[in-house]
C-alpha cells in the first residue's frame, strides 16, 4: 500500500529533483544521489548500481567494504557489507538500477521514508536515461568529429596528390599526412615499378627492398596488423622494425608496394577505423604513384620522339640532298628506313680532287642493328669516306682505311657492309668493292645478269683487312642496282622474301625507264609484294644507267 508523501517531503523530493536534473553527465547524477539519500537518512553505507549491457554494475559505493565501482552488483555480498535497504530504479519488473542503503543510527527506516526513496530512485530513473541520452549523442557527436576530421585529412591528402607529377614526392606527402594523423616516430613507405627507380622513403627504419617475402605481402588485405601475422619471415621483419600495421599499396595491375607504420604514442592501438583510413590515404596514393609513373613514361617517351625526329632530321641531312648529274649516265636513289632513323647510307661523290666530273664513287652501307645507334654509326661510315675521298690511291686502299679507322672507334659487335662503286661516266669504265654487302646487281642491255659478289668482310669487323677491286665496263642501257639488304629480304605477311629474282624481274621489265621510275618501280613492287606485313628492315636502292654508247675504256 502507497503511503502519502508528507508537504515537507514532497518538497525535499522537489529540490533533490531539481539537483539531480541539474546535470546531464551521469557520474554527477549518481553523486547527488548518493549524497542526497546518505545525507537524509543519516546513513554511513550506500551504493548506486546501474544497468550496462543487461548486467547490474556498481557504479558508486560509499562505506561499503568490498564492494567498489566497476565490479559487478551482487546483494548478498553488498547485504554482507552492510547494505540492508535495496530499492530500485525505475521500474521494479526492468529497473535501470538499485539504489543501496545501510541503515541509520535508528536501526530502521520508516515506510514514508521508503516511499519517500522508491519516488526518488523514479526521478533519478529518468535522469539517468536522459544522461544515457545524452552520453549517446556525445558519443556520436565525437564519433562524426573524429570521421570529419579524417575525411577532411583523406581529402586534404587527395587535393594535394593531384597537383604532385614525382612518385617521390607521392611518398614524401603520405609519409607526413601518416605521421601527423597518427603522431608515429617510424614508418616506412617501399613501392616499385618495372622500369621506374625503387620509391624508398623510410622515418627510422631500416626496411629492405625487395623484400623476400613479397609473395606473401600479395595476399594480404588492405590493413594488417603485425601481431595478426602468422609466424615467418614478415612478421619476424616487421617486429624487428617495431612496426605495428602494414597497408599493401596496389595497382591496377596488382601490388607495387607497401606502407608500415611504427607504434602510436603511449601505446594507443590502431583502431578499426584507423586502418580503414590509412587504407584509403594508401589507396589514394597508389593512384598517385600510378598517374606519376604514367607521366614520367609519357614525358619520356615524348622526350624520346622529339630526340629520335632530330635524328631522323639530321640522318637525313645527311644524305645527298641532289645527286649529281653524271654525263651519260641516269642516277637515282632513295633510303626508306624502318625506323623513325635508319642504318643505311647512300651517297654519291666526286672521286677525284684533281678531275672532280671525270669519276665518280656510289656508295651503299647498311649499318649493323637499327636506330639511333645504327644512325650514329651512318653518320661515322658518311664522314670517314668523305675525309678519305682523293687520299687515297685506289679504293680498295680506300676500304682498307676505312675498315681500320672504324674498328678502332666502334664497339665491337657494330660493322658496316658496303659496295663501293667508282665510275666513270663518259667511258662506262668501273671498279669496286665489296665489303660483306649484298651482291650489286647489273642487267646489260643484253638482258645478261651480272653480281657484283663481295670482295672482302664488312668494315670495322677485323682489322687488317685486304679488298680486291675488280672492273667492268658499262655499255649502253646496262643498268646497276647497288642496294641493302632489305630490299631482297622484304618478306610478307606468309614470311616469304622478295628476293633476287623479284628485283631482277623489276629492274628488267623498267630498264628502258628513267633512273627514277626504276627506283620507284622496285620499291612499288615490294610495298605489292608485302602487302600489310610490316617492313623490318631500312630499304635503300640506288640505279645507275648508262644512257649512251662508251668512249674507249680504260
Amino acid at each position: 500500500m502507497t503511503v502519502p508523501l508528507s508537504v515537507s517531503r514532497l518538497e525535499a523530493l522537489l529540490e533533490s529533483a531539481e539537483l539531480l536534473h541539474s546535470s546531464l553527465d551521469l557520474d554527477d547524477l549518481l553523486r547527488h544521489l548518493l549524497r542526497s539519500v546518505m545525507g537524509r537518512l543519516v546513513v554511513s553505507r550506500a551504493l548506486v548500481a546501474v544497468e550496462r549491457e543487461g548486467v547490474l554494475e556498481v557504479a558508486i559505493a560509499r562505506g561499503v567494504r568490498g564492494v567498489s565501482a566497476g565490479q559487478v552488483f551482487d546483494r548478498v555480498e553488498a547485504e554482507r557489507a552492510g547494505i540492508a535497504l535495496f530499492v530500485p530504479i525505475g521500474q521494479e519488473t526492468a529497473p535501470v538500477g538499485v539504489l543501496g542503503l545501510g541503515l541509520p543510527p535508528t536501526g530502521r527506516v520508516d515506510e514514508p521514508e521508503v516511499e519517500f526513496l522508491r519516488a526518488l530512485a523514479g526521478l533519478a530513473a529518468s535522469g539517468i536515461e536522459n544522461a544515457r541520452a545524452h552520453a549517446e549523442v556525445q558519443q556520436l557527436n565525437r564519433r562524426l568529429d573524429r570521421k570529419i576530421h579524417e575525411l577532411k585529412a583523406l581529402l586534404d591528402l587527395v587535393r594535394a596528390l593531384t597537383s604532385i607529377e614525382d612518385p617521390d614526392e607521392v611518398a614524401q606527402l603520405l609519409g607526413l599526412t601518416l605521421a601527423g594523423q597518427w603522431l608515429v616516430a617510424r614508418y616506412a613507405i617501399v613501392a616499385e615499378k618495372p622500369g621506374h627507380p625503387v620509391v624508398n622513403r623510410q622515418k627510422a627504419t631500416t626496411l629492405g627492398w625487395p623484400v623476400t617475402w613479397w609473395d606473401e605481402v600479395a595476399r594480404w588485405s588492405e590493413a594488417v596488423r603485425v601481431e595478426d601475422l602468422p609466424e615467418g619471415p614478415a612478421r619476424r621483419t616487421l617486429e624487428l622494425e617495431e612496426i605495428e600495421i602494414v597497408f599493401p599499396m596496389r595497382s591496377a595491375t596488382g601490388p607495387v608496394g607497401l606502407v608500415a607504420l611504427g607504434a602510436r604514442p603511449g601505446g594507443r592501438p590502431y583502431t578499426d577505423a584507423d586502418a580503414e583510413l590509412g587504407a584509403g590515404m594508401v589507396a589514394q596514393s597508389a593512384v598517385a604513384l600510378e598517374n606519376a609513373w604514367h607521366l614520367r613514361e609519357v614525358l619520356e617517351k615524348q622526350q624520346i620522339e622529339r630526340e629520335l625526329m632530330l635524328a631522323a632530321s639530321i640522318q637525313q641531312g645527311l644524305f645527298p640532298a641532289d645527286l649529281p648529274q653524271l654525263a651519260g649516265c641516269d642516277l637515282a636513289a632513295t633510303s626508306r628506313p624502318a625506323r623513325q632513323v635508319g642504318g643505311d647510307y647512300y651517297d654519291a661523290l666526286s672521286a677525284e680532287v684533281a678531275s672532280p666530273l671525270s669519276r665518280w664513287l656510289l656508295c651503299v652501307a647498311d649499318v649493323s642493328g637499327k636506330g639511333i645507334g645504327a644512325s650514329l654509326l651512318m653518320s661515322n661510315i658518311q664522314a670517314t669516306l668523305r675525309a678519305l675521298l682523293g687520299r687515297e690511291a685506289s679504293l680498295a686502299e680506300l676500304a682498307r682505311v676505312t675498315n681500320e679507322l672504324l674498328y678502332l672507334n666502334t664497339p665491337g659487335n657494330k660493322y658496316v657492309t658496303a659496295i663501293l662503286l667508282a665510275v666513270d661516266p663518259a667511258t662506262g669504265w668501273c671498279s669496286y668493292v665489296n665489303g660483306g654487302h649484298n651482291e650489286g646487281l647489273v642487267l646489260r642491255a643484253s638482258g645478261e645478269v651480272e653480281w657484283l659478289p663481295a670482295t672482302g668482310l664488312a668494315l670495322g669487323l677485323f682489322p687488317g683487312m685486304r679488298y680486291d677491286e675488280p672492273t667492268l665496263t658499262l655499255g649502253d642501257g646496262d643498268v646497276v642496282a647497288l642496294y641493302s639488304d632489305g630490299v631482297t629480304e622484304a618478306q610478307n605477311a606468309a614470311e616469304e622474301e622478295f628476293g633476287n629474282d623479284r628485283l631482277v624481274a623489276v629492274v628488267r621489265r623498267t630498264s628502258s625507264e628513267p633512273a627514277p621510275r626504276i627506283v620507284s618501280a622496285v620499291l612499288s613492287a615490294i610495298d605489292a609484294f608485302a602487302a600489310d606485313a610490316p617492313q623490318h628492315d631500312d630499304i635503300t636502292l640506288m640505279i645507275l644507267k648508262r644512257a649512251r654508247p662508251a668512249t674507249q675504256p680504260r
